[in-house]
């Protein structure tokens, strides 16, 4: 997103109370300080709903993380004052947006600038599943190996393989041109046809049949209560046992339980997950077993997507502060 259409620098007219749930990178605070007071919640902290109601209460703007549930108590805790909620994120399934709305807050996100990070963490966990690197690693932790050989750490090819994107939007086709690269079939499920993912050889079919005839099935849907739990024992019980399934999306698009069953029986080869159905909480069993690779939801974790994305919350607060356009509204 282009940041040229940002308001000037306040002229010290404009003192507004502008709540974080916790520290963004400076890119973005440096932004909003021209604008008011930031009244900056503790870093990596999951808030109660009191600590939340406490924080914004009297704010004016909000600029909150994908991990805070702001919830309709926190919104009414937030109102009249507060007439924005900048979401530093992409999914807004964490803000009751009927309930914003209905109090006359608009909500923004982040758009874009998690594709490419999480289209990489994609191929990463991808690759490290599939190849067998948690087990690899072990082995030389150990101290143990007693040099290569022949029947030792098998994993699997990724060229040539048919990989399954459920969701063809943004990331499903930065997945798609890098999966390109590895030689990969591509199949996708999507509403309409993708011009992208057919540029390169894919193919849009029904989900059960991706299921069905996909290696590996990787998951791009933002979560909706048509999303949640998509992927269950049907659809899982599909897959071939040689298959793998990987999310990096929402956790609840997979209904936890079913995967666990299915990768205690080995109806499936293992699962790689960035983010889990109740998060931060992480199934012991999903932890404890040798083919399931977990990552705490670090999809847009560099350096680079953190700070651009706490530019565009920044950008979304002040153009409300000072009545202009929002660059990246949802309701």
């Amino acid at each position: 997103m282009s940041l040229k259409n940002t308001p000037s620098p306040n002229d010290g007219t404009i003192h507004k109370t502008i709540a974080v749930t916790q520290p963004i990178p400076e890119a973005g605070l440096s932004m909003l300080r021209p604008y008011g007071q930031l009244r900056i919640g503790p870093a990596n902290t999951i808030h109660t709903p009191e600590s939340l109601c406490e924080l914004v209460e009297g704010c004016d703007a909000l600029v909150c993380f994908v991990g805070d549930s702001i919830t309709e108590p926190v919104l009414q805790a937030a109102s009249p004052t507060c007439k924005i909620v900048a979401n530093y994120g992409v999914g807004t399934d964490n803000i009751d947006i009927e309930a914003a709305t209905r109090l006359g807050i608009r909500v923004t996100n982040t758009p874009e600038a998690p594709t490419a990070a999480t289209a990489d963490l994609t191929m990463a966990i991808m690759l490290s599943l599939v190849r067998d690197l948690r087990g690899a690693e072990a082995l030389a932790q150990s101290q143990t190996w007693k040099g290569i050989a022949p029947m030792q750490i098998f994993g699997s090819d990724v060229s040539g393989k048919t990989l399954g994107i459920v969701g063809a939007g943004g990331i499903g086709c930065a997945v798609a041109k890098r999966a390109s690269g590895f030689d990969m079939k591509l199949l996708y499920v999507s509403r309409k046809e993708n011009d992208t993912i057919n540029t390169l050889g894919g193919r849009r079919v029904e989900i059960e049949t991706l299921f069905a005839e996909s290696d590996i099935v990787t998951l791009h849907v933002a979560l909706a209560p048509e999303t949640r739990h998509l992927v269950n024992q049907s659809l899982l019980t599909r897959m071939k046992p040689s298959a793998f399934l990987i999310n990096t999306s929402r956790g609840a698009v997979v209904k936890e339980s079913d995967l666990i069953d299915c990768l205690a029986n080995r109806k499936i080869a293992g699962a790689a997950l960035d983010v889990f159905e109740f998060e931060p909480n992480i199934p012991a069993e999903l932890l404890q077993m040798p083919n399931v690779l977990c990552v705490p939801h670090i999809g847009s974790a560099t350096m680079e997507t953190r700070e651009w994305m706490a530019r565009m919350a920044a950008a979304n607060v002040v153009a409300s502060i000072t009545n202009q356009p929002l660059p990246n509204p949802v309701n």
